[in-house]
């Protein structure tokens, strides 16, 4: 992918010279609408994984070469992101070279490769223009959420009859395969949603409220524990910074408010779908910390143990998709599902993917900057989906890398903010 590496905003050349000089031309305009509308459709077709390929990887490449037309730069502040993504990415293929011959390993490292590439991608859109790009991805995102969540609602009560839309266990999953990911891409809509109402920010307060009960509805009928853990510490670490970061008394009494209004909403309606058929039972049946297939030597946490000590002796790890070889399941824990793919250096790009953007992300919520009140929104959501990566497999996980590519894009823009006050070259 083609880009300019700058400091920010500053004088471009290359490619982003091309672009400039397509700003000259009347065609730009409609190129860029053009952008924007692939733009909007990437996102919202996030949530179709039934399909193989899907429309979201159809709309992909069109949008990215489109983007990178109009011009796309690389930014230092973001090159950390770029050199273990890239790492990561270059393990991932090395691991493969012995296992040329076998159609899964091969078509599962090209997925990878993908998905980084759509990372990189994102941190260099979200790195300029990043409060109106930022703003427009969440509401694609939003409308895709509102999407899954309705079809998940139906899928669950079964509105448009057996084989329509995916239901698996008596758990719903709407438009996804797997319930876990149903209610896990809901989170980021749902923080989104809450941060807009307890700041004030939302023009169309029942519209909102609306639109969130639908999708907590919706995560609860999942039936996900990961997905109902991640949804509570996500808006409680979202609102409690949110709170920590107000400017204003008034603001926080506000946060404080809405925030208790809520929750007795949220749980009014919890409370309520308890009295439908079924829904008590499958929650006691799920509200427990581990099942039966968790549990014993051979359940997925005594096999993340064994597998953990094999890995040890293996630098160059098991390979890609070598774990289910192995132990006749998948490791169900994105970390050490790095090591075991990619080896040991691709284990510790992982690990470093992760602390970076937990460092970088923190600041952003923490320190005042005109990007604060979008960090604390995306960077919440990111963090609970590394969380559930020690009970879940995320890196193949569309949105993962979305909401990457918008802290770190945050991050670029805010670096950039600081060094125009203090009288630096951009």
């Amino acid at each position: 992918m083609h880009a300019t590496i700058t400091a920010a905003s500053g004088s471009p050349s290359g490619p982003a010279q091309g672009a400039s000089r397509l700003g000259r031309l009347p065609v730009r305009a409609a190129l860029e609408s053009l952008a924007y509308g692939l733009f909007w459709l990437f996102l919202f077709f996030t949530c179709f994984t039934f399909l193989r390929p899907s429309p979201y990887d159809f709309v992909a490449i069109p949008t990215l070469l489109l983007w990178t037309l109009l011009g796309l730069r690389f930014h230092r502040a973001a090159l950390p992101i770029f050199a273990l993504l890239l790492i990561y990415g270059t393990c991932l293929v090395l691991a493969l070279m012995p296992y040329l011959d076998e159609t899964l390993p091969g078509e599962w490292t090209f997925q990878s490769v993908y998905l980084i590439v759509t990372g990189v991608f994102f941190v260099m859109f979200f790195s300029d223009e990043t409060h109106r790009r930022v703003a427009f991805a969440l509401n694609a995102y939003l409308a895709s959420c509102l999407f899954a969540a309705v079809c998940g609602i139906l899928s669950y009560f079964d509105v448009l009859g057996d084989g329509v839309l995916f239901k698996m266990d008596g758990r719903a999953s709407g438009v996804f395969e797997d319930p876990n990911l149903l209610g896990s891409f809901l989170i980021l809509a749902a923080l989104y949603l809450i941060h807009n109402l307890i700041t004030g920010r939302t023009r169309r307060v029942l519209g909102s409220l609306t639109g969130l009960l639908v999708i907590l509805a919706c995560i609860f009928l999942s039936f996900s524990r990961g997905s109902w853990a991640a949804c509570v510490l996500g808006i409680g670490l979202m609102s409690t910074m949110a709170w920590i970061t107000a400017p204003t008394r008034a603001l926080r009494r506000r946060i404080a408010g809405l925030g208790a209004v809520a929750l007795v909403c949220g749980t009014a309606m919890i409370g309520s779908l308890f009295a439908v058929d079924g829904i008590a039972a499958r929650f006691s049946d799920r509200a427990v910390a581990t099942k039966d297939y968790d549990e014993g030597e051979t359940g997925r946490f005594g096999n993340q143990r064994r597998g953990m000590e094999m890995l040890l002796e293996r630098p160059e790890g098991f390979g890609p998709l070598r774990w289910r070889r192995v132990f006749n399941l998948e490791p169900h824990n994105s970390y050490i599902g790095a090591f075991s793919n990619g080896g040991w250096i691709a284990g510790f790009a992982f690990l470093g993917i992760v602390l970076a953007t937990a460092w970088v992300g923190f600041r952003l919520c923490l320190t005042p900057s005109p990007y604060q009140r979008l960090a604390q929104i995306a960077w919440p959501a990111l963090l609970m989906f590394f969380l559930q990566a020690f009970q879940i497999d995320i890196e193949k996980w569309r949105h993962v890398y979305m909401m990457l590519g918008m802290v770190w894009g945050l991050h670029a823009a805010r670096w950039a903010w600081l060094r125009t006050r203090s009288g630096q070259p951009r």
